[in-house]
């Protein structure tokens, strides 16, 4: 069997109506002449009907899950195969809002196995870009109860209750299940998040679709499982240290580090028993790895490091910034 390598992927677009055109002008994302906008790129994903395939080196054409079932521990770990199987445990994104998004809340592990034989979802949202006075719903002002959350939205003032926060480059958002979000509008973002596609959507602004239709609503779904609390923090930053790593979050579903660099840096996973994720938020760089060989990764493009893969050498074109994403 050959040799595993750092893999990239064909990005699955989607478009959404409150997509735009910065995935493709930002992050030279080569979009499909036949979408007018494009809201997200997911980058990196072993959902149902939205399987990544590689787009480099001999495992071309072969999409994730089956090279999970080939290569299994060695290319995600043995301690995350053991527990996902052929499902790769987190979801890469990218995305694009010139309106604001739906206001949503996403379930547990534990209800989203019971409803739905799916994983839950916990994210985080790493600010590319913002507009001025771009916003982010996250969680609430104060606390409330179901039964006052509910009048609140049959009277149309759901507003009033939701915490806003205004929103700049580098800001990171973690959003635990049952924290109540949405996107602004004006708002590039990478969006790091457990396997799952289950969203259950509250209010969507009183819009319609091009059939003139309102979207569905899962209100009832998501009463029980939203968090009424109001948290001390939703949101925060990190100074930018050069050249070594800064943890973001570190929690039970994923591990996040950023790392500039501007010069060679050696990675070493031989503690890690996990698969690496680099995205490329800014520069350009090669991944020296096995004696040699090279990969390159420019702003935009995302990469999966196998487990297998324990030595590499990051080599800077000039500067670089990365997300790291692994599983501890």
């Amino acid at each position: 069997m050959n040799s595993l390598y750092p893999l990239k992927f064909e990005p699955i677009f989607k478009d959404y109506i409150w997509g735009g055109s910065k995935l493709k002008e930002k992050l030279n994302k080569q979009v499909p002449s036949n979408l007018s906008r494009c809201a997200e790129s997911w980058e990196l994903s072993s959902v149902q009907d939205n399987i990544s395939v590689v787009s480099n080196g001999f495992l071309a054409g072969n999409n994730l899950q089956e090279l999970i079932e080939i290569y299994m521990g060695d290319l995600v770990g043995d301690k995350v195969y053991s527990k996902f199987g052929n499902e790769l445990p987190i979801l890469i994104k990218l995305i694009d809002a010139t309106d604001t998004l739906s206001i949503q809340v996403h379930p547990n592990n534990e209800i989203a196995k019971k409803r739905h034989h799916a994983f839950g979802k916990t994210e985080m949202w790493y600010i590319l870009e913002s507009e001025p006075n771009s916003k982010i719903i996250a969680g609430f002002n104060k606390n409330v109860t179901k039964d006052e959350f509910q009048k609140y939205l049959a009277t149309s003032k759901l507003q009033e209750i939701l915490n806003l926060e205004q929103v700049y480059k580098d800001d990171i958002f973690f959003l635990p299940s049952g924290r109540v979000h949405a996107i602004g509008k004006g708002i590039l973002l990478a969006e790091i998040q457990q396997a799952s596609d289950i969203t259950y959507r509250i209010y969507d602004w009183d819009r319609v679709d091009a059939n003139g239709k309102p979207r569905e609503l899962h209100t009832d779904l998501a009463l029980d499982v939203i968090d009424y609390k109001k948290h001390d923090t939703y949101k925060f930053s990190k100074p930018n240290l050069i050249n070594e790593p800064s943890e973001l979050i570190s929690c039970e579903f994923f591990d996040v580090h950023r790392q500039t660099f501007e010069k060679a840096i050696d990675k070493d996973y031989y503690l890690l028993d996990s698969f690496v994720i680099y995205l490329c938020l800014d520069g350009e760089f090669d991944i020296l790895y096995a004696e040699g060989n090279i990969e390159s990764l420019a702003k935009g493009e995302t990469v999966l490091i196998p487990a297998d893969l324990k030595e590499l050498t990051l080599k800077p074109k000039n500067s670089a910034t990365i997300l790291e994403v692994f599983i501890k």
